[in-house]
This record gives C-alpha cells, sequence and structure tokens, in this order.
C-alpha cells in the first residue's frame, strides 16, 4: 500500500465519457488494492467545478454528475489545508518559477512537502514536478 498525492485532471477522466487515459485507469486500480491519496483542501472545489462546467457544455449529464460525485466521495483522498503563508510565499514562488496556476503549484508544494509521488495528467504540472525533482506516479 502507498500514498500519493492526487491532482483534478486525473480523476476527472473517470467522469468525462469523451476522455481516455490509461494513466487513469492505473491510478483508479491504485485506489482499488488499497492506496491512498493526498489533495489539497481546495480539491472538491475544483472537482465540482469542472464537474458543472462540463455540465453547461453538455459533456455529460446532472445525473452522471451527481453518480460520479457519490462514487469520489468514498475515495480515500485527506484534504490538506496549506496556510496563507504558504499561499502567499512558496506557492507563489512555484507559481512564477515553472509558469503554473496557482493550484497547479500547490499540487506540487504539496507533493514537494509530503515527501509523496504526484498523480497528475496536466503537462505543465508534470514538466515542472521533474524540473523540480519531485516525483510522479508512473
Amino acid at each position: 500500500m502507498s500514498r500519493f498525492v492526487v491532482d483534478a485532471s486525473v480523476v476527472l477522466t473517470w467522469c468525462f465519457p469523451d476522455e481516455n487515459s490509461a494513466f487513469a485507469e492505473q491510478v483508479s486500480r491504485m485506489f482499488a488494492q488499497g492506496d491512498t491519496a493526498v489533495a489539497p483542501s481546495f480539491w472538491p472545489h475544483e472537482v465540482l467545478n469542472a464537474l458543472l462546467v462540463g455540465e453547461k457544455r453538455r459533456r455529460i449529464s446532472n445525473p452522471q454528475a451527481k453518480a460520479f460525485l457519490t462514487d469520489l466521495v468514498r475515495l480515500p483522498v485527506e484534504l490538506r489545508s496549506l496556510p496563507s503563508h504558504d499561499v502567499f510565499d512558496r506557492i507563489e514562488e512555484l507559481s512564477r518559477q515553472y509558469g503554473l496556476t496557482a493550484y497547479d503549484a500547490a499540487y506540487l508544494h504539496l507533493a514537494e512537502v509530503s515527501a509523496l509521488p504526484l498523480a497528475s495528467l496536466d503537462e505543465d504540472l508534470i514538466k515542472a514536478c521533474k524540473l523540480a525533482g519531485v516525483p510522479l506516479v508512473k
């Protein structure tokens, strides 16, 4: 059993029928085998927002989104809050250094301080992890 940081980009591919990712399926199997994850405290908001946008764009239906959220809440994902001084200091620094959004920099920071690998499908975040020496789930 292992732990890792999970980015919203991975779990969202499970919901949208027009997305398919072998890596996301691998992460799903990791959860099924008992692995656990951590994520920044805004993770549920990010996932929910993407689902609501997906509904507006008719990528998924409301019942599909609700069913997905019902399943998602069962995942063993521990939410971690970040002190504002970390956000306004280290996360700002990572955002500027690697050209990341503050949200993506928060995932990078969490993986960095937790000494855990990051599971992401976001190319910019993956590139930043490689440059920063933060391990990735493979």
